[in-house]
């Protein structure tokens, strides 16, 4: 992860909204699984911590969370590309007693000026105790 990256992390942590859209600050939301401090608990919450983590450029705390049958070796994101909003369309199991989930999610972002979104049916399963992201369907 460059610089510019952990600069906007660190920027992040001072109290702000977490960019997962929780209505939490990012310190007591997604910064503790990026940090290791606290896995996600759930499918759901693994989902908006990931979306955090590309909205701050953390490519580290993606390719830690993903499954290592379906992980590229590397991540490049584009940094032109700015994720801005995200909603939680359904989840399905995925909660504390469940080894498998889905969550559908629909990811805003602006890419040079101009709004898009993504929509994607993400997997997730638990290995080794922890939550991963397997793959997912876009539409």
């Amino acid at each position: 992860m460059g610089k510019g990256a952990g600069r906007r992390r660190a920027n992040t942590a001072t109290g702000r909204v977490c960019p997962c859209g929780s209505g939490q600050t990012y310190a007591d939301c997604c910064a503790p699984a990026h940090s290791g401090d606290r896995p996600a608990s759930t499918a759901e919450e693994l989902m908006r911590s990931r979306f955090s983590a590309f909205a701050l450029g953390d490519t580290g705390y993606l390719l830690r969370s993903w499954h290592s049958s379906t992980r590229p070796t590397s991540l490049e994101l584009d940094p032109g590309q700015r994720w801005t909003r995200l909603e939680i369309v359904e989840t399905e199991r995925g909660g504390l007693l469940d080894n498998a989930g889905t969550v559908t999610f629909h990811a805003h972002y602006r890419d040079a000026g101009r709004p898009g979104t993504m929509t994607e049916h993400s997997r997730f399963v638990r290995a080794d105790g922890r939550w991963v992201y397997v793959d997912g369907d876009q539409p």
